[in-house]
């Protein structure tokens, strides 16, 4: 079996073209991972996603600890065998729900203490359970326990949840147990404060990881900050690592990042959107179920390769969005993963070819254009 690692394949300015491998195969950079949270991307077949171009899905802690539980996937062969995905898989840590929970969860410097938002049962999840809870999914990538910072946040209770990730971090480290092909990622907290960004950065290469995370962005502090956070952040991570911007985002976000250093991204905004008639195109967004649809003869993008474009028109997308068939989930969600990928191997073309610059140039003109005009 392989060892975990990174290859920098190519850079334009500070974009980079590189290579994750890992126990169940490699994962080209800049990647988008499709999010199955509960070991399923919404409204798609494993096959349908990986035809996207999909090569790495990602998982959750929290939610797969209360539902199957971990102790029955692992019993079952894995998450890899039970979702039925051969590639690789990266597990969330549990941190970001974990933050979403304030009003059912307590947290100590032993963790966090929490009810179910299922059963309303009472749970403890530590940095040393959720890595045990990764492994026993087979997770290819795991990432480190975290509090992910809230925004807004004052610079006291910013460095508090920091230096307390800081401390779960070290202990996630301590608990991870290292075998080939198999990766930990930290992850760097410190809200939007540059000082605090730098200290968590170097903290975590104090400790020692396969990767680094970007983690408490895209929490409502808008593109511009989340940039000027990325332009101090990024410089500050090991060239050497892949680095992960998490819960990233829509185009405009990911295309930013990555002139940024960004090499990974997850979302759930192109199968949630998709799954509410919401598509994503080189133009922009389009919303499917506007009237102006109704009888338009062509299809969504006519350069598209995903069946919804290739085999329907947008009248019918539109019929289907309005009578809530569930077809329509399917196909809006298979258009918007496949239109991710497709911006994915645009941004590694570009990089390799040293036209990035030019590529962000088209892409910005195009959004800007808007969606094609109603025949």
């Amino acid at each position: 079996m392989s060892e975990f690692g990174f290859d920098l394949i190519a850079t334009d300015g500070a974009a980079r073209r590189g290579r994750v491998t890992t126990a169940h195969g490699q994962i080209d950079t800049p990647a988008f991972m499709p999010v199955g949270t509960a070991g399923t991307v919404k409204a798609m077949l494993p096959q349908s996603v990986a035809g996207t171009g999909a090569q790495i899905v990602l998982g959750n802690t929290y939610h797969l600890m209360l539902r199957p539980g971990a102790e029955r996937v692992q019993k079952l062969g894995g998450l890899h065998k039970f979702m039925d995905w051969p590639g690789p898989i990266l597990t969330d840590s549990g941190g970001f729900q974990v933050m979403s929970l304030a009003e059912i969860r307590k947290i100590t410097e032993d963790g966090v203490r929490f009810r179910s938002h299922i059963d309303g049962s009472y749970h403890t999840l530590t940095p040393e359970r959720s890595i045990e809870i990764q492994n026993l999914l087979d997770a290819d990538i795991t990432m480190a326990f975290d509090e992910c910072t809230p925004y807004p946040a004052t610079e006291k209770q910013a460095r508090d949840s920091m230096e307390l990730s800081m401390r779960w971090a070290k202990r996630s480290k301590e608990a991870f147990e290292d075998r080939p092909g198999y990766g930990l990622f930290g992850i760097v907290q410190g809200s939007t404060f540059e000082n605090q960004r730098l200290e968590s950065a170097q903290a975590l290469q104090d400790i020692g990881f396969h990767g680094y995370a970007v983690g408490g962005l895209a929490v409502g502090e808008g593109q511009q900050l989340m940039f000027d956070t990325l332009d101090y952040t990024c410089p500050a991570l090991p060239a050497d690592k892949p680095h992960y911007l998490m819960g990233v985002g829509k185009p405009g976000d990911i295309v930013g990042a990555v002139a940024r250093g960004i090499d990974m991204f997850d979302c759930v905004l192109p199968t949630r959107s998709g799954r509410n008639g919401q598509a994503w195109t080189r133009r922009g967004p389009v919303n499917v179920k506007n009237a102006r649809h109704a009888e338009d003869p062509r299809p969504l993008d006519a350069e598209c390769p995903c069946p919804a474009c290739t085999q329907f028109s947008r009248a019918y997308l539109n019929h289907l969005v309005k009578a809530g068939e569930i077809l329509a989930m399917m196909l809006v969600t298979w258009h918007n993963l496949t239109y991710y990928q497709q911006l994915m191997a645009d941004l590694r073309s570009a990089i390799e070819g040293g036209t990035f610059e030019a590529y962000v140039a088209q892409f910005n003109a195009l959004q800007a254009e808007g969606d094609i005009e109603p025949l």
